[in-house]
């Protein structure tokens, strides 16, 4: 049975961007990469953060860019999850 998390990758990550906690980020982004069946080594993950949108409860929001090392595109529906 699949496991369900009520956050999102994004939350969990303004999360730690904003306690301080920025280190673990990349670990959590190879995690979940890993929970996708894919392989994280193939990846170069960037880290890009942003304005929280008005009226929103956050102060910053983070926005993770996967790119291939290979230089082959990112799958758009994992690119779009990994921001959802």
């Amino acid at each position: 049975m699949a496991r369900f998390n009520p956050y999102s990758i994004q939350l969990q990550l303004t999360r730690m961007f904003q306690d301080g906690q920025s280190f673990f980020a990349l670990t959590k982004v190879q995690d979940w990469l890993k929970e996708k069946q894919q392989d994280p080594n193939d990846y170069e993950i960037l880290f890009h953060q942003h304005m929280a949108p008005p009226g929103s409860d956050w102060v910053m929001k983070i926005e993770v860019e996967l790119k291939r090392r290979d230089g082959q595109p990112v799958d758009e529906w994992l690119q779009k999850e990994v921001n959802t």
